[in-house]
């Protein structure tokens, strides 16, 4: 069963931009409530698309540097990253549902 990874500034890199699958990044805090509410569809996510998507997790707290370099305001914020490049950003809670038609069209 895959889960998300836990990254930090320092892995952001070579776990993100260097990655041979598309990935999501979600830009997370302890204290926020949306943020939970989105984590369980997001470890659904990294199980069902194992081997076609990585999910990330980034704590904004303990990691601002890679949050501000991709603009990050508000979170939750998914940025999928394919290539090393954000091809899609979602802000805000959101549905497994709704998720799944937002990255599926990457992979």
């Amino acid at each position: 069963m895959a889960k998300p990874v836990v990254i930090t500034d320092d892995t952001f890199e070579d776990v993100v931009l260097k990655a041979d699958l598309p990935t999501v990044v979600d830009f997370w805090a302890v204290w926020c409530g949306p943020c939970k509410m989105i984590a369980p569809a997001l470890e659904e996510i990294a199980d069902e698309y194992d081997g076609r998507l990585q999910v990330a997790k980034l704590d904004v707290d303990h990691n601002s540097q890679s949050a501000m370099q991709f603009g990050v305001m508000s979170i939750p914020t998914l940025i999928l990253f394919k290539n090393g490049e954000a091809v899609e950003r979602i802000v805000g809670y959101m549905p497994k549902a709704k998720l799944v038609t937002k990255i599926a069209p990457h992979l």
